[in-house]
């Protein structure tokens, strides 16, 4: 779901739909399209333009917030339910009955809210840090350090975004082919920029946001009181261009199988160079374990290069800018406001900053998202809500099991195989069965900085814990109120959190068919993840392993690659298209998914009609309506493994019930041909 790393660092992350953004309608030729955008005056055909025909109106009179670099039906219901839980906290602060983990979440988000008392307390919280930075002396020092400042990371398996602002991230989860015991991830980071993409495109873009990402450098450092910034910012973004040299792309980051390196200790040493790894691994509390997945061995390798290479003080220069930059939301406010003016304004585009709330809410999602989660669901899940849900789920489930059966290219051994994946599959509804405690959280009122470093630290220690632990199918990746849904392959499950389940997605008045449309089509979307070209390489435990045939892995690929090469025609901008390769987990997973919702509504009472099929369909486009800032959707396409949510409804191009439903006719700009529609689940 992503920016760079930090522990569910917004009540939106989308990690279902990524940045789903819309921009200029396209044809499948990747040109402009002629139809206007369908106003009270102006109208466009459904076989034109399907996504201007379902959402035109909306965008005519949608505006996108100041704050926001972009806006849409995800963001929307992010924002409603960010105020629910505000509400709650406020309220829980001013109950004398709330109990002790309610007044923990409210010390927390107060303590954010004092503004005044984060500009009295200035870097105090931090000075610790900074000060064991300052001391370090030689590379084993520096090594130690650089462990100590290990923090958990994302799931790589889900994530947009592959850099943590620390020069490594750790995930925990159980081996790629021993489901037995859990073992650490080793992940590439230590850039500031979004991406490698960032540093090694030489377009007039990348250089002028180099440019600016390398005075803001200077000028944090000044902000602090360091001497000569200029020079000193220019020797960390070299240190940053040479550590981008050596990461991995996302593409090749996707592709697990360059992932599964099964290290040990003396591995690190042998194949890593010129980092001190038992000195790291102390740091990081890791100096038991010798059994670890190095998930991007090329950038393991260049960052102990660099930590040999390069001088001691660029790397202290290095570690107290990240400590500032990463911290600049609970440092004084001159500190916040040159973070939003290059994270927010440069690369997003967006010209204001969130309230301060808004803000405070976030940075407590981060820190306790369980216990926010529970205040939730406690207040806004119904318990009918969640049965009806999951009839739809084990609808769906059923309809892909139908599908399964029906593929003429599928081996019988190969069909068993995918169908007990299916039929072993937990899929969490709203909430997890077990809710993490945070009791041994210390948390003040009075101290915002303190309370975001010891969250970081507590929330490491509960991930360490997990290497004691036997894997559980039933560990969820994200909190009740993000509105989002995830595929866990390591686990086979699913997790569809509370908040993702209202209108427009779910909403209890609304027809089957248009909740089949848009909840339901999400529901598909993450069955079929565990047939994507990523999850298809897990079994039903959640080990990576060859259970296809030959015959059926070359028809799947074959299949695959039409798909990549039919989003490799859509062009947001002249000069940048959709990365078909890099979207197509997501666009394997929309298409499945979406033939499968279709499918389990034809099998219900109210699916009959040709009535229904239109609702469902426009429930669905629908669903993906977004307006986005150019800087944005720049950055989306660059590096979202998602496609923008208008190119995402073109999905339905593929699907021959759409174009009975809508009249859809040859010479039409989204008419393909049948040999052309592309048919993999």
């Amino acid at each position: 779901m992503n920016t760079s790393w930090t522990p569910i660092k917004t009540a939106v992350a989308l990690a279902l739909c990524g940045a789903a953004f819309a921009f200029a309608p396209v044809h499948a030729g990747g040109q402009a399209a002629t139809a206007p955008a369908r106003t009270a005056g102006a109208t466009v055909l459904p076989g034109d333009d399907f996504y201007t025909w379902a959402n035109g109106e909306w965008m005519a009179r949608t505006e996108i917030p100041a704050d926001r670099g972009a806006w849409g039906a995800m963001y929307a219901l992010a924002d409603e339910t960010n105020a629910r839980i505000v509400k709650l906290i406020e309220e829980a602060s001013a109950s004398k009955s709330a109990n002790a983990e309610a007044r923990k979440v409210a010390d927390f988000y107060n303590a954010y809210m004092n503004e005044a008392g984060i500009e009295a307390a200035g870097l105090t919280a931090l000075k610790p840090r900074l000060a064991k930075i300052e001391a370090i002396k030689d590379r084993a020092a520096l090594s130690r350090v650089l462990g100590e400042f290990l923090r958990a990371d994302v799931d790589p398996l889900n994530a947009t975004n592959f850099n943590t602002p620390n020069l490594f991230g750790v995930w925990i989860n159980q081996g790629l082919t021993d489901p037995s015991r859990n073992v650490p991830y080793i992940l590439q980071g230590g850039i500031g920029l979004p991406d490698r993409a960032y540093y090694l495109d030489n377009s007039p873009k990348m250089a002028e946001l180099r440019s600016k990402y390398q005075a803001y450098i200077a000028d944090v450092l000044k902000q602090a009181g360091y001497q000569d910034a200029e020079a000193r910012a220019l020797k960390i973004f070299a240190l940053e261009s040479e550590l981008a040299q050596s990461h991995a792309s996302r593409e090749e980051s996707a592709d697990i199988q360059k992932a599964n390196n099964p290290w040990t200790m003396k591995d690190f040493a042998a194949k890593a160079p010129g980092m001190d790894w038992k000195a790291f691994m102390q740091g990081a509390h890791l100096e038991g374990q010798d059994r670890f997945i190095a998930y991007h061995p090329g950038a393991i390798a260049g960052a102990a290069r660099q930590v040999a290479a390069t001088d001691l003080s660029t790397w202290k220069d290095y570690l107290a800018f990240h400590s500032l930059n990463q911290f600049a939301s609970t440092l004084p406010k001159a500190y916040n406001d040159l973070r939003f003016e290059f994270f927010g304004k440069t690369l997003t585009g967006s010209p204001q900053q969130s309230v301060r709330w808004k803000r405070a809410l976030s940075a407590t999602n981060g820190a306790m998202e369980e216990a926010v989660g529970k205040m939730y669901v406690a207040k806004y899940f119904p318990a009918q809500d969640k049965q009806r849900i999951l009839k739809m789920v084990a609808d769906i489930k059923t309809a892909f099991e139908r599908r399964i059966d029906k593929l003429e290219w599928m081996a019988p051994s190969t069909r068993t195989q995918a169908k007990e994946k299916v039929r072993t599959m937990y899929v969490g509804v709203g909430y997890p069965d077990e809710w993490k405690s945070y009791g041994g959280l210390q948390v003040s009122p009075k101290d915002a900085l303190g309370n975001v470093i010891r969250a970081q630290e507590f929330h490491y220690m509960q991930e360490l814990a997990k290497l004691k632990q036997k894997p559980k199918k039933t560990d969820w990746a994200m909190p009740p109120q993000l509105v989002n849904a995830v595929n866990l392959p390591l686990q086979n499950a699913l997790n569809f959190p509370a908040a993702i389940l209202q209108a427009p997605f779910y909403d209890p008045k609304a027809s089957d068919a248009q909740n089949y449309g848009a909840l339901g089509s999400v529901i598909g979307h993450e069955i079929s993840h565990s047939f994507d070209d990523m999850g298809a390489q897990f079994d039903a435990q959640g080990r990576l392993r060859d259970w296809w045939t030959k015959e059926d892995l070359a028809h799947f690929k074959t299949a695959s690659q039409k798909l990549v090469e039919q989003y490799n025609t859509y062009k947001p901008f002249d000069d940048l298209a959709i990365n078909g390769q890099l979207t197509l987990s997501e666009n394997l997973s929309d298409l499945a998914g979406l033939a499968a919702a279709y499918d389990a509504l034809k099998a219900s009472p109210n699916g009959k009609t040709m009535e229904a099929d239109r609702e469902f369909f426009t429930g669905f486009a629908r669903s993906w309506r977004t307006k986005a800032r150019e800087a944005s959707l720049r950055r989306a396409v660059l590096t979202d493994g998602h496609a923008p949510g208008q190119w995402r409804t073109y999905t339905v191009r593929n699907l021959d019930a759409w174009y009975k439903a809508f009249d859809v006719k040859p010479g039409q700009q989204l008419y393909l041909a049948p040999e052309q529609r592309v048919r993999v689940w």
